[in-house]
């Protein structure tokens, strides 16, 4: 017998799946997913690997490609987009090299208004949006006025939001904005979500002697024989020389740019989609050896991915991927504080068809 979804939902700007893992099935609130939008081919790579159900299921590439009319009827719209042109790293990057951000970046400060005209179209019971923090003070606060009027006095929904930490979850300092909005009025009070105590530090992350190996890593991590991962994650004597020598500079320039060192008992900063590059922001501690980058099944962990989750791609796109993905159970948190919600939207929408009848 097949189950029945609770409600179903698109996933836009997918990336690996982070926002769907949280809404979906069993393991999340109980949605069904509809559509799938996402164009980076690596990313879609490690999607396909971790969603294989993709019955009555329509994925798609460019969401700018996409007509509005053709996607299909959901119940919630999901998509965390393109944060790059919003975040303080994404900000002075641009900058620097002379480019336009927020709305006026050509490529990806538009894709908002995408998520505008399917909503327009489609009228989904409710939608949940996440970005950087740092959306809300753009451009002086401006490009946030610009998104809570569309969502508020064009498209007519009710609209909060609230800056949540993934802190509360994993041993990484994590802050993103989440914009929540009903189509109908109801007393959802974003501000009432009770978020847990931090609590985990890094070793929770960690790989750890004796382990129960993951098969779908195949030892490509962590050596399960020595109990040590592997040592292509230790920095090289050159790069942990110039990581040294550049902190230096900036401290003595009075600026807090540098590695961010990590030892047991302690939480990270941020991980980021630059990881890759030299893996400064999140080194860990290594007695009497230099530091270490993290490994991507350990970057999986940093975000709420459980070991169930395949990593199909080279590690610098699973960096990339991990740095610009959700801490699961944080999206998962407020998608339970939604669900009543949600619930009581499609009852009372049932309701209304069976009337109109």
């Amino acid at each position: 017998m097949t189950h029945q979804p609770d409600f179903t939902f698109i996933d836009l700007f997918a990336g690996i799946g982070g926002i769907r893992r949280a809404f979906e099935g069993k393991k999340g609130i109980g949605g069904k997913c509809v559509m799938t939008s996402e164009w980076n081919k690596y990313a879609r790579q490690t999607y396909e690997a971790n969603f294989l159900d993709h019955d009555d299921h329509m994925f798609n590439g460019d969401i700018t490609e996409i007509d509005e009319r053709e996607v299909p009827d959901h119940d919630v719209l999901l998509g965390g987009f393109p944060c790059q042109p919003f975040s303080i790293a994404g900000v002075s990057k641009k900058n620097a090299l002379g480019r336009a951000h927020g709305f006026d970046d050509p490529t990806q400060g538009t894709l908002f208004f995408d998520i505008k005209r399917i909503i327009d179209e489609k009228r989904p019971a409710a939608f949940m949006l996440e970005n950087v923090k740092n959306l809300k003070s753009h451009d002086r606060g401006r490009t946030f006025e610009v998104i809570k009027t569309v969502l508020e006095d064009e498209l007519g929904y009710q609209v909060q939001t609230r800056v949540v930490n993934g802190r509360s979850f994993t041993p990484q300092n994590r802050e993103r904005i989440l914009i929540v909005g009903f189509r109908e009025a109801n007393d959802f009070d974003i501000d009432a979500l009770e978020l847990p105590e931090p609590r985990k530090t890094i070793e929770s992350v960690l790989h750890q002697k004796g382990e129960t190996p993951i098969p779908h890593d195949a030892g490509r991590y962590f050596d399960h024989r020595k109990g040590e991962v592997l040592d292509k994650y230790t920095l090289t004597e050159n790069l942990w020389t110039y990581l040294q020598a550049y902190a230096d500079k900036h401290k003595s320039a009075g600026n807090g740019f540098g590695f961010g060192l990590v030892k047991p008992g302690m939480t990270t900063r941020t991980l980021s989609a630059r990881y890759y590059k030299d893996g400064s922001e999140i080194l860990i501690h290594q007695e009497n050896k230099r530091p270490r980058r993290l490994t991507p099944r350990e970057c999986a962990r940093l975000m709420g991915f459980g070991d169930d989750f395949v990593i199909p791609v080279s590690d610098t796109q699973a960096y990339k991927q991990f740095g610009n993905s959700v801490v699961v159970p944080a999206i998962h948190a407020m998608a339970d504080h939604m669900k009543p919600y949600i619930e009581k939207a499609l009852v009372a929408e049932r309701e209304s068809a069976r009337r109109s009848a």
